[in-house]
């Protein structure tokens, strides 16, 4: 039924194109050329010029043929991590690689692939399906940027699958909310050799808090981090000022907000124990946090209607669908939020976000015949 060498052909067209973030322009025209071809109507969104990138999100509609049911929605982002310029993907023993020091970019065109060739097969065999859509995001990879801005007036989809994660006959219908946090702490400069004393250094204070932290794994629904740090002038300088970047997530709401609390409080209280009087003035190190909500959790049932259609599809097929908890967000966390239940698929891709990424061409084969049998039967 699936097409293996067009399959491949397709992925390593789309490997090629040179994708990340905010630069997604090319990739976008070829995908709205190429769903054309399938008969879809397709249209970009405003979302690019909102995000500062070359292109908005990509909405395709095809009509029903043959089956009166609801429409489904299938996704999957355009963009890539860096390094992306330059990419040749290389086929070696039924396996993509890229050829250099790039990524290969399967996250997440293995995915786009695979819709594509679904689509190819339903209509070459002119198998009867429901109202689709298709969904392809820019800037997924900054923090679901694409998906946030996305026009939900714009779709009809209730249901949907979300072609992004790693593995094959892999369903995750639960994955954390975030909050991504930067701390700003200020003591107050002095000369680090002539007079110490009259310093309280910034990046002292920090490690202090991040000491006493929580962090790594909290416990089976909860993870927190802080990834980057900045701060200081000079080596003979006392470092006045320290600005840290961080991270929660959890699967429970209120895991989350207790993690974000702790983690606020850890930099309160060593900003409190470091105040004192220098040369009879109180300096007190001041601490200034930002908190926003990255993304929210998303918890689909396992009794739920697209997660009883894949399940379903699969069984059909032989295949047994592996229900996870995902670690991490995706543009599905948006859908949910807005109201379209949706699962995430996994399309076989691994290693992605390294320049060691590979992608089996039988694997991508495997999920686009899973994604034909779900149209199907939708």
């Amino acid at each position: 039924m699936i097409d293996s060498t067009r399959l491949a052909a397709e992925f390593a067209r789309l490997a090629a194109i040179a994708s990340p973030s905010w630069r997604e322009g090319r990739i976008a025209r070829y995908l709205m050329e190429r769903l054309q071809r399938l008969g879809f109507t397709v249209r970009e969104d405003d979302a690019g010029g909102r995000a500062g990138g070359e292109s908005g999100n990509l909405i395709a509609t095809l009509p029903a043929r043959g089956r009166e049911c609801a429409s489904l929605l299938l996704s999957a982002h355009m963009d890539t991590v860096e390094p992306a310029d330059g990419v040749q993907p290389v086929l070696r023993d039924g396996v993509f690689t890229s050829a250099g020091d790039t990524i290969l970019g399967a996250d997440d065109k293995a995915g786009l692939a695979e819709i594509i060739e679904a689509l190819e097969v339903v209509r070459e065999q002119g198998i009867a399906h429901g109202p689709l859509e298709v969904v392809i995001t820019i800037c997924e990879e900054q923090g679901l940027l694409g998906a946030k801005l996305l026009d939900y007036g714009q779709l009809q989809s209730r249901r949907g699958l979300a072609l992004d994660t790693s593995g094959t006959d892999r369903l995750i219908n639960t994955a954390p909310g975030a909050n991504k946090m930067r701390f700003t702490i200020t003591g107050r400069e002095s000369h680090a050799g002539i007079s110490p004393e009259a310093g309280i250094s910034g990046i002292q204070v920090a490690a202090r808090a991040v000491a006493v932290m929580r962090l790594g794994r909290i416990d089976h629904e909860t993870t927190a981090n802080i990834g980057t740090i900045h701060g200081g002038q000079a080596t003979n300088i006392i470092p006045r000022q320290v600005v840290l970047e961080g991270e929660a997530r959890s699967h429970d709401p209120a895991k989350l907000a207790a993690q974000t609390e702790h983690m606020i409080a850890c930099f309160a209280e060593a900003a409190a124990a470091a105040s004192r009087d220098i040369d009879g003035e109180p300096v007190e190190v001041r601490v200034d946090q930002q908190v926003v909500s990255d993304y929210p959790r998303m918890a689909v049932g396992r009794d739920s209607a697209i997660v009883t259609l894949v399940q379903q599809a699969a069984g059909r097929l032989g295949r047994d669908m592996e229900l996870c908890d995902g670690g991490g967000g995706s543009d599905a966390n948006i859908f949910n939020a807005y109201g379209i239940e949706t699962v995430i698929l996994g399309t076989g891709m691994n290693r992605v976000h390294s320049v060691d990424e590979w992608v089996r061409v039988s694997d991508m084969e495997r999920v686009a015949e899973l994604l034909v049998e779900v149209i199907r039967s939708a």
